[in-house]
C-alpha cells in the first residue's frame, strides 16, 4: 500500500532532500504536501490524511510541538526531524518515538519509514505523543513519565513510581512502588543515559537507582544500599564515593 507522506521543514535544501531520498529511496511513498511553518502545517494536516508527517522540531515561527498541540484530532504517524535539540530528542526517546538527525541518513530514513508500515496500534500510539507533550510542558530538565517497550506492549509509568532498574543481560528490570516488575528489551545502559537527571544514579554495572527512594545506606560488608521496599541493592567500591556525596545534599 502507497503511503502518503506530507514533510515539514523550513530550511528549503533540508525539504528538499528529504523529499529525493523518499520518492527515490523509499518503496512506495508520495509526498503529496511540504510546509515551512506552523501556520502552513496546521493547515495542511486539518485538511489532508496523510500516513505519516515528517515533522521538524525547530522551524523559524515555532515549533513542530507546535503544530501538534493545534491539530484536534489526527491520524497519522509522525517522524521528527532535528540538528540539535538535546531536550527535546531525550522527551522523545522517552516516549519511544522516532527522530531523525539531520542530516538525515538514508539507511535510518528506510528503517524509520518501515516502522510506519507496520502499522502501530494507533490508542497506544497517541498515547505516546501525549506522554510526550506532557513531558514537554514539565520544566527542563525535569519528565513525568515514560513509555517502557515490553513483550506485551507498551507500558506508561510514572518516572517517580521506579524505585530502581536492573540488569538482566540484554534486558532491563524496572521494580516499581507497587511492587510490579517490568521486563524491558533495551539494556540498562541506555535508562542511564535518559534518567540521570531524573534524581536517578548509576550505582553498579547492574543497578540504576531513584535517590529519591533510597531508605539507607549499611556499611558493613563492603557497603549496600536498601531501597523503601527493603530490597538491598549493590554498590560498586568506584561509586561509593559519589554515592554518598550526592546523597549529603539530596533532599527529597
Amino acid at each position: 500500500m502507497d503511503l502518503k507522506a506530507v514533510i515539514v521543514e523550513d530550511e528549503k535544501h533540508s525539504r528538499e532532500n528529504l523529499k529525493q531520498f523518499l520518492e527515490e529511496f523509499c518503496t512506495d511513498i508520495t509526498v503529496t504536501s511540504m510546509a515551512t511553518s506552523v501556520s502552513e502545517a496546521i493547515t495542511i494536516l486539518s485538511s489532508t490524511k496523510p500516513d505519516v508527517v515528517f515533522l521538524d522540531i525547530e522551524l523559524q515561527t515555532g515549533t513542530g510541538f507546535d503544530v501538534l498541540n493545534q491539530i484536534s484530532n489526527f491520524n497519522f504517524e509522525v517522524v521528527f526531524t532535528t540538528a540539535f535539540d538535546q531536550y527535546a530528542i531525550k522527551a522523545i526517546k522517552f516516549s519511544s518515538l522516532d527522530y531523525l538527525l539531520k542530516p538525515i541518513d538514508l539507511e535510518e530514513l528506510q528503517n524509520a519509514v518501515e516502522k510506519v508500515r507496520k502499522k502501530k496500534n494507533q490508542k497506544i500510539y497517541k498515547k505516546q505523543l501525549e506522554t510526550l507533550m506532557l513531558n514537554l510542558k514539565q520544566q527542563k530538565p525535569k519528565l513525568n513519565k515514560i513509555c517502557l517497550a515490553t513483550a506485551e506492549g507498551f507500558e506508561f509509568v510514572n518516572i517517580d513510581d521506579i524505585i530502581f532498574c536492573k540488569a538482566n543481560g540484554s534486558y532491563t528490570s524496572f521494580i516499581m512502588k507497587n511492587e510490579s516488575k517490568l521486563l524491558v528489551s533495551k539494556h540498562l545502559k541506555e535508562y542511564e543515559n535518559l534518567l540521570l537527571e531524573q534524581d536517578f544514579m548509576r550505582v553498579h554495572n547492574s543497578y540504576l537507582i531513584n535517590l529519591k527512594e533510597v531508605k539507607k545506606f549499611v556499611k558493613s560488608d563492603g557497603g549496600y544500599i536498601i531501597m523503601n521496599n527493603d530490597i538491598s541493592v549493590s554498590i560498586s567500591r568506584s561509586k561509593k564515593e559519589d554515592f554518598l556525596k550526592v546523597m549529603s545534599t539530596f533532599t527529597k
